[in-house]
């Protein structure tokens, strides 16, 4: 067993599970989604990224280009956050949630597209 694999693919299932549990939900319900696992979610994502640099071939560039989709989607939605808390009078409103679950959804999509292709390149790497 290599070490380096387990911990590369720990870090990719961990950025697909976190992101599902913060996009679970009401997606208007701010009391739905918390700021901590938004933030975990960011930095494990990162982390994945940083992972994913180094492997060269086809299936570690798409790898690298679901990842980084991803944190596009959660930066576009931490900048979201952040203007909806900081930047307005009214605070978080229904739809801002809305549009902050919207964007994590979206790198949701990027972080299972990343699992699946990791699965089939382990089903490949075994014939």
């Amino acid at each position: 067993m290599n070490p380096e694999k387990v911990v590369f693919g720990f870090f990719i299932v961990l950025a697909l599970t976190l992101n599902f549990g913060f996009v679970i939900g009401d997606i208007d319900n701010p009391a739905h989604h918390d700021k901590w696992d938004f933030f975990a979610v960011i930095v494990v994502n990162l982390i994945a990224t940083v992972l994913k640099f180094g492997d060269r071939s086809q299936v570690g560039a798409l790898l690298l280009a679901t990842s980084l989709v991803a944190i596009l989607q959660l930066s576009a939605a931490a900048l979201v956050w952040i203007i909806a808390v900081y930047g307005t009078a009214a605070g978080m409103a229904p739809g801002t949630m809305a549009t902050i679950v919207s964007l994590a959804a979206g790198a949701l999509v990027a972080n299972v597209i990343s699992v699946v292709l990791l699965v089939i390149e382990t089903f490949l790497l075994r014939r």
